[in-house]
């Protein structure tokens, strides 16, 4: 009673295929590989060393927020 028999899976497997129907199997097997997917190429994008950039020295940041945009003569 400790493990199932094939028996048991494939009656399960019956019953998932028509409670479920096989496009909807299909549709959620292919969406989980997309995930997979797109997870294994965000890792290998963060592992890629970035370059980075260096601010001019003699440049100035300004933060601030544009309330009226107006245009220069």
């Amino acid at each position: 009673m400790g493990s199932f028999s094939i028996w048991h899976w494939l009656i399960v497997l019956v019953i998932v295929l028509v409670v479920f129907g096989t496009r909807k199997l299909r549709n959620i097997g292919s969406d989980l590989g997309g995930a997979v997917k797109s997870f294994k190429d965000a890792v290998k994008e963060e592992e890629k060393p970035t370059p980075k950039v260096e601010a001019p020295a003699s440049g100035q940041t300004i933060e601030g927020e544009v309330k009226e945009k107006s245009k220069s003569q």
